[in-house]
């Protein structure tokens, strides 16, 4: 960006999402947006009504350091400290997950399998590694009838998580748990639901993501074991034992591993393996078994 030359607000977005996209961004536009945005302290929509504004000195300053850092790599939700999941603003940190809309077709089967239990009160859920606390927090907003838990092994994702409760208004309706999985729960405590995207990421796998994730996600969170299983291995037996009688699991997944944890739900006894769901954009997605 030179600096003896005049920059409004349009030619900063045209500037920058050519910029960006030399660089490997995937939406470069977009990109541009939400860190001039927040540059600017405004929404993205109030953007467009501001094209010709010339941007301050203080303004250019902010969005040229974001700029660079997202040419390096950096995502767009840790430079500005946020991201939107199903019609909720979320606080994010390089010590959780990026949410991502895939996600969303796990709180959709969530909230159409709680129809099941609506004569249960109060209906108990609980989040395994709840990480930004999103499957929780969506939980809470939407069963107002539920006693949400949220359980993660990190305590640096519980402070974002709370976080988030505490600024949705929700932070009462919701347990958060320090614990592996669920083992630092009470064996007596049982649950109608319980929900978790798990790392799910093997190792080889992991050498292929993006830059992006690769360098900047939590690699706990991501990556499950050699093969991608081994984390829903160890929770599919810890569930099983606390989901009430017709009690159902769901667990997100990666599509390349859908066979092993389809044999990993129908090796116990305990459980009755429900179809594997695909996602929006017709992945598989979504494993599903339900306590017998």
């Amino acid at each position: 960006m030179p600096e003896t030359e005049v920059w409004t607000i349009g030619r900063l977005l045209a500037w920058t999402t050519e910029y960006l996209r030399r660089h490997g961004s995937e939406s470069p536009r977009l990109d541009a947006e939400v860190l001039l945005a927040a540059a600017r302290g405004c929404r993205r929509i109030d953007l467009y009504a501001a094209f010709e504004e010339i941007a301050s000195d203080e303004v250019r300053a902010k969005f040229r350091a974001m700029v660079r850092e997202r040419a390096e790599g950096t995502p767009v939700a840790y430079l500005v400290g946020r991201r939107e999941f199903f019609s909720l603003s979320f606080q994010v940190s390089p010590a959780v997950l990026i949410p991502r809309p895939e996600t969303e077709d796990l709180v959709v089967r969530m909230l159409d399998l709680a129809k099941e239990f609506a004569s249960e009160s109060p209906l108990r859920v609980c989040d395994v590694g709840t990480g930004s606390g999103i499957l929780a927090i969506c939980a809470a907003k939407h069963l107002p009838q539920a006693e949400i838990t949220a359980v993660d092994i990190s305590e640096e994702a519980l402070r974002v998580a709370e976080a988030n409760a505490q600024e949705l208004g929700l932070s009462e309706r919701i347990r958060f748990v320090h614990s592996d999985l669920l083992e630092g729960l009470s064996p007596q405590e049982s649950f109608h639901l319980i929900c978790s995207n798990p790392p799910y990421v093997s190792e080889e796998e992991f050498a292929r993501l993006p830059r992006d994730v690769r360098d900047h996600e939590p690699y706990q969170a991501l990556v499950a074991g050699p093969h991608g299983t081994e984390v829903i291995a160890r929770l599919v037996p810890q569930a099983a034992e606390r989901l009430t009688p017709g009690g159902w699991l769901l667990i997100e997944i990666s599509p390349m591993i859908r066979e092993a944890v389809a044999a990993i739900l129908e090796s116990d006894p305990r459980l009755q393996p429900g179809s594997l769901l695909k996602d929006s954009a017709k992945r598989w997605r979504i494993a599903q078994a339900r306590r017998v």
